[in-house]
């Protein structure tokens, strides 16, 4: 999956003006990163944790997935900037980015009045 690093930076809101070709390729490899539903559960599942972060071996019993399907998920998450990841002996703990999820709710935010 392409890196999105830079996502805080793309993009005007798309319903308040057209957004360019590049912006929408950008956007559109964001939002398939989270068009998983696995996916969409790990983040959730991290962002609902009291600690803010997870190992991956916490995950496992509560998405009923394998290791390293979980830890794939993990890695495209992480790839696409979603995540930060943090290496503690033989584990890895992984936190939400803020910064990178507000960046594509503000993508689909409406700003400004949108005719019906």
């Amino acid at each position: 999956m392409k890196n999105l690093r830079t996502i805080e930076q793309c993009c005007s809101p798309l319903l308040q003006e057209p957004i360019e070709p590049a912006e929408a390729v950008q956007l559109a490899t964001a939002f398939k990163v989270l068009g998983d539903p696995a996916r969409l559960r790990i983040l959730s599942l991290i962002a609902a944790g009291s600690a803010g972060e997870m190992c991956v071996c916490e995950m496992v019993g509560p998405l009923g997935l394998s290791q390293p399907t979980v830890s794939h998920h993990l890695k495209v998450l992480h790839e696409a900037g979603l995540l930060r990841r943090e290496k503690r002996g033989t584990w890895a703990f992984y936190a939400v980015v803020p910064e990178r999820v507000e960046a594509l709710r503000d993508a689909l935010s409406v700003t400004a009045a949108v005719p019906a």
